[in-house]
């Protein structure tokens, strides 16, 4: 029995620029420009890149939220560009998403019972007794009062508010949950108690999750296995605990070196990063990381590394990567 729940395989997504000129030759952003991950029932993946790598675009072209360029997501098997309406909508009560921003995400003319059970509302699942008492059900799963029902989101806080975004996801019982950067926008200590709560969801529930993030010391406490995202691509993936002892990709060394340590005492050697992320509408050849690469040759700047097997489940895309 396959235990492969996702299967993504060359996943291209190009956002087409507007022209300023009529003769100007179109030009495009590459977003997501040719990436290929698994993902297993029950496990946690983390896709991890800084802004503007093309994390979240990956997550909404999964879901197909936005259409792909090009590729294919396999859910089960079945590829998600192929779904017609009816099956897209069952499609949708399998695989859900956490947004990032929590104060964005619920409407603020709507009460907590109304955000949540909505789901239900749209899929017309049940009656509204039944609707009512799985909201409760929910509620209670992630850690809040079924009193909250007749509450509006401006009445809680942040955490409380990413509470509720969860529970609206666990409403269809899902088994995909693609969690857009859930944390980053809650204070130190609210982020521990979530990443504990979808931790536990996770155990209880069996529920896989594409956890995506710009914070590889989040990541660590939650993710199976590690994807590094750089302008489009991605650049080096593993098991979550060989990425953090023996990271070989120089981007992902540079993240790593970059996590603040609590100990004022501790020594260790920071890998400097050259400029900023280059334009994703004209990126360089070759490799793409080679412009802030200390250590390019002539070489990355005309071959495209291929992604070469340097471990254990461990696969890396450097032209001098250590095997």
């Amino acid at each position: 029995m396959s235990h492969l729940l996702l299967d993504v395989k060359g996943l291209v997504k190009h956002f087409a620029l507007k022209r300023t000129g009529i003769f100007q030759q179109r030009r495009y952003v590459y977003a997501v420009n040719g990436i290929s991950f698994h993902l297993d029932k029950g496990e946690i993946l983390g896709l991890v890149g800084e802004s503007g790598c093309g994390k979240t675009t990956t997550g909404r072209v999964v879901l197909r939220l936005i259409e792909p360029s090009a590729g294919a997501v396999n859910f089960l098997g079945q590829n998600v560009a192929d779904l017609k309406a009816v099956d897209l909508k069952k499609f949708r009560r399998r695989a859900q998403m956490i947004f990032q921003d929590p104060f964005a995400s619920l409407n603020p003319r709507m009460t907590v019972g109304d955000i949540v059970g909505e789901p239900l509302l749209v899929h017309g699942i049940g009656s509204a007794k039944d609707r009512a008492a799985r909201v409760v059900e929910v509620l209670e799963k992630v850690g809040l009062e079924p009193a909250y029902m007749r509450r509006f989101p401006h009445e809680f806080s942040g955490g409380q508010r990413q509470r509720i975004g969860i529970a609206r996801v666990l409403t269809l019982n899902p088994q995909l949950i693609i969690a857009d950067e859930p944390v980053s926008a809650l204070d130190v200590s609210i982020q521990a108690q979530i990443i504990n709560l979808l931790v536990r969801l996770q155990e209880e529930l069996q529920l896989s999750y594409l956890f995506v993030s710009h914070d590889l010391a989040v990541v660590e406490h939650i993710a199976d296995r590690v994807a590094i995202m750089y302008l489009g691509k991605i650049v080096e993936t593993a098991p979550s605990w060989s990425i953090y002892n023996e990271p070989r990709h120089p981007y992902t060394r540079a993240l790593l070196t970059a996590i603040p340590v609590a100990d004022p005492k501790s020594v260790f050697e920071r890998i400097p990063l050259q400029g900023d992320i280059p334009n994703p509408a004209d990126p360089p050849s070759g490799c793409t990381f080679r412009t802030r690469c200390p250590f390019a040759q002539k070489i990355c700047s005309e071959d495209i590394p291929e992604m070469v097997e340097v471990g254990r489940e461990h696969y890396a895309a450097c032209h001098f990567v250590s095997r």
